[in-house]
């Protein structure tokens, strides 16, 4: 993994002070409650969604019908990008969306606690066999864009390096 600043035009961004961990990305990934999916339809045209989602394993998890519209997308475009709900304190993933095999049982039952425990009380909590026919995607990570002050700290990291 690569950690750098990323390249703003000049005038832009005068006196980084510091560059955020990988440490924190993890927490805010795991943390958060909501991440905006943007993926591509066939057509050319983007679309955004709402998604609940889980960070396990260093790749986010999320799921729902395999006919809607963001399914439908990455079957046909892999690439997407990901937001969790602050602009202030941003955190964006780029990278890729399958739709993903039935999990093993080991993972199933991660998937299914940590469901839980962020969502129960929302009124969501999944069993591990759940996505035994489907309906369970994957998002990889590439490259992951942050800050918790845009002058101070955006932190570029290269996951695929």
């Amino acid at each position: 993994m690569k950690i750098l600043r990323p390249k703003f035009p000049p005038g832009y961004l005068e006196n980084p002070k510091t560059l955020l961990t990988w440490d924190y990305v993890e927490r805010r990934l795991t943390e958060a409650k909501n991440y905006w999916l943007c993926s591509t339809r066939p057509t050319g045209r983007p679309h955004v969604v709402p998604r609940w989602a889980v960070w396990l394993g260093g790749q986010l998890y999320y799921d729902g019908s395999p006919e809607t519209r963001h399914a439908r997308n990455i079957a046909a475009n892999a690439q997407v990008v990901v937001h969790l709900e602050s602009g202030d304190e941003a955190l964006i993933v780029e990278g890729e969306a399958h739709a993903a095999p039935k999990p093993t049982p080991a993972l199933a039952q991660q998937l299914a606690v940590a469901y839980a425990a962020k969502y129960a009380t929302h009124g969501y909590s999944p069993t591990p066999d759940q996505w035994d026919q489907g309906g369970l995607f994957v998002i990889t990570p590439r490259t992951v864009l942050a800050w918790t002050k845009f002058t101070d700290d955006p932190t570029k990291f290269i996951l695929d390096a």
